[in-house]
Formats: C-alpha cells, sequence, structure tokens
C-alpha cells in the first residue's frame, strides 16, 4: 500500500512539473496516467485565429486558381504550370479538360472575369481540414471565341451567377481548390 501512495505521488510530481498546475493532483488521481489526457481542445480564441488564417490561405489558393485558369485558357495550354500550384483533383483534371477541349475546337476565352469571393465554412476538424468558399462570378466580360476569327462562341455568353469551392489542406502543408462548380441557374 505505501509503494502505492509514493507512486501517486511521484505521479501528481511529474504532472505538476510538466503541466504547471495544481488541479492535477486533487480529485482527479485517477485521469493521471491515462492516455491523451494532455490533448486539450485550443482555446476559442486559438480556434478562430486557425479558422481565420485557414480562410485566408483558402481565399488565397482560390484568387491563384481563377487567375492560374484565365492564363491557361487565353494561352489554350491545359498543362499551364500554375494550375497545379492551386488546384487539385478531381477539379484539376475538369479544369484541363474544359481548357484541352476550347483548343481541340480553336476556341479561348478572353476578357475579364471578376470575382467576390468569401469563405462560409471552416473545417479543422475534418480529415482532410476544408474550407468553402461561396463566389459571384460576373463573366459576363469572360468570353469563349475562336481564335481565327476572335468572334463569340455562339451560346457562350458570359452571366453573373453563384459558383462554389471547395479548398482542401493537403498533408505538406498547401490550402488547393478541389471542387468547385459554377451554378449559371442562380444570379447574384
Amino acid at each position: 500500500m505505501r509503494g502505492r501512495q509514493l507512486n501517486r505521488w511521484l505521479a501528481c510530481l511529474l504532472t505538476l512539473a510538466a503541466v504547471g498546475s495544481a488541479t492535477a493532483c486533487g480529485a482527479e488521481r485517477e485521469a493521471i496516467g491515462r492516455p491523451g489526457d494532455d490533448r486539450r481542445a485550443p482555446a476559442p480564441e486559438q480556434r478562430k485565429a486557425e479558422e481565420q488564417a485557414a480562410g485566408k490561405a483558402a481565399l488565397a489558393a482560390y484568387s491563384g486558381y481563377l487567375d492560374a485558369s484565365r492564363t491557361a485558357s487565353r494561352r489554350s495550354d491545359p498543362h499551364h504550370p500554375e494550375l497545379s500550384r492551386f488546384l487539385a483533383d478531381p477539379l484539376l483534371t475538369r479544369v484541363r479538360v474544359a481548357i484541352r477541349e476550347a483548343k481541340e475546337h480553336g476556341a479561348l476565352r478572353t476578357g475579364t472575369l471578376r470575382s467576390a469571393p468569401t469563405v462560409t465554412s471552416v473545417d479543422l476538424a475534418a480529415d482532410p481540414p476544408t474550407v468553402e468558399i461561396q463566389d459571384c462570378l460576373d463573366a459576363t466580360g469572360y468570353r469563349l471565341v475562336y481564335a481565327r476569327t476572335n468572334r463569340v462562341v455562339p451560346g457562350t455568353g458570359g452571366t453573373r451567377h453563384l459558383a462554389t469551392a471547395t479548398a482542401t489542406r493537403y498533408p505538406d502543408g498547401r490550402w488547393l481548390i478541389s471542387a468547385g462548380a459554377g451554378h449559371q441557374d442562380q444570379p447574384c
């Protein structure tokens, strides 16, 4: 019995030294030694700061995606290196296929695409962590034209519509846009 009390006292002392809290020794003696007790949820302020940082990084990736896809579309280059810097599959493949198909038909995108994205949700507990983005894309000045004539491809007039995207944090820490959709039936 005496050895058990000594072990508890040593465990309590070690916990105090490591954690720096006197509450580690009172009524919570049973918790000493259980795995996972040292993992604590971040403070609300820390969690909010982490979510804001994730949202900011996701919006930067989204902006990079739009810039890279505009450049790649203007050049008819489905393998433009900036695409893989900001996009991940399955969206990366979809964007490359769309650019390649336009190129095969002698078309490319020109003009201005305006964007006003906002973060709608952040889920850092997901595996992998994700950020959902909503945007009002103004594609009224962004046209698909035939490269030779610079004439607008019939049926491809731009609109102002809702777009959504998902940014995913990859193991290397990068936030990449992995999913996206234009909701042309939902004007904004």
